[in-house]
């Protein structure tokens, strides 16, 4: 197959194009930068036409996962531009699919997870989660911050984007994608590690609240799957066992021989989130998301379990020198 990835030169769409490109498919990476890599980069700015348009035209898949990331205070500017870079690449590579001579039978749009609700007592599959800003789980959790709104409206309106467009020979399907866990270097699983090592793998907040997560081998195998099948709309691409913050960090510690992590307070989150320019919603929002429609589907994850994934990046880690795992995030 031709796969194009606008926006794939980030830890996901690498992870992507890396296997894409290993099992034979030819990959063409769209890109503000476009680097030397063992598949095609082409340049593109995520918000106008351009030549990358011929890549599209006549690809078998597209795989649209471009955004600013959400790992930055949200000010004004910040805000803009996350919601700008989401919407505006959505629907140029909508556009562009829609004006194909021959257009992809396939659309992949990244989404997120973060979409559904701060809630504990529940999971949120496709059919029955509650989605909106508000909505939250009033025995046991507290209100979530008017700021986490913000995350919930540009889902919204990143998946509203697709949605508008009507292509009759494309499928368009939906990634609500939790995080994907790789033991590359610079990826979420790599800094969490080096947290950890520094013993500052503790407990965030209460610890309570539920993490969404996926193993990298599992993710790729979702999405093959999706690209296979006829499935359209949206799609949770996440393990089916969520687990809470404190039960998550303790396997990671039991996984590294690291007896002793640090809990943070939430206010002490607050005042870390400042000085590393982020937000503490990437850590205290409760995502207790599950796969309902690949599950219903018999998708079989290879790594159901945090206790089975973790142990198995882990043993990948190793193989990497030891300064590699050591050095500041």
């Amino acid at each position: 197959m031709k796969i194009v990835i606008p926006g794939g030169s980030g830890q996901v769409g690498t992870l992507l194009a890396r296997d894409f490109h290993a099992k034979g498919h030819e990959v063409v990476v769209l890109s503000r930068k476009p680097q030397n890599t063992p598949w095609i980069s082409r340049s593109w700015d995520g918000a106008t036409a351009g030549p990358w348009f011929n890549e599209i035209d006549g690809a078998d898949v597209v795989i649209n996962l471009a955004g600013r990331s959400v790992d930055c205070r949200y000010t004004a500017a910040n805000r803009r531009a996350i919601m700008d870079s989401r919407v505006r690449s959505t629907q140029i590579v909508g556009e562009s699919i829609q004006r194909a001579n021959n257009p992809p039978p396939v659309w992949l749009q990244a989404s997120t997870a973060t979409l559904y609700a701060h809630r504990f007592d529940a999971s949120n599959d496709e059919a029955t989660g509650l989605i909106g800003g508000d909505e939250h789980d009033k025995e046991t959790a507290e209100p979530p911050p008017s700021s986490w709104s913000f995350s919930i409206d540009v889902a919204k309106a990143w998946e509203a984007t697709a949605n508008r467009f009507v292509l009759p020979t494309t499928r368009t399907v939906l990634l609500r994608s939790a995080m994907i866990m790789s033991p590359d270097r610079g990826g979420i699983f790599d800094t969490l590690v080096r947290l950890t090592r520094l013993g500052l793998g503790g407990t965030a907040g209460s610890g309570k609240q539920y993490i969404s997560w996926i193993h990298e081998a599992d993710f790729i195998h979702a999405i093959e799957r999706l690209i296979d099948e006829d499935f359209v709309g949206a799609i949770n691409v996440a393990a089916p066992n969520p687990i809470p913050n404190a039960e998550f960090m303790r396997t990671l510690r039991d996984a590294w021989g690291c007896p002793i992590g640090l809990p943070a307070k939430r206010w002490m989150l607050e005042i870390g989130a400042f000085f590393l320019r982020t937000e503490t919603e990437l850590l205290l929002k409760s995502r207790r998301v599950v796969p309902g429609r690949l599950l219903e589907a018999g998708f079989g994850f290879e790594f159901p379990t945090w206790h089975q994934a973790v142990r198995d990046l882990r043993r990948r880690s190793r193989s990497k020198p030891l300064e590699s795992l050591q050095e500041t995030p």
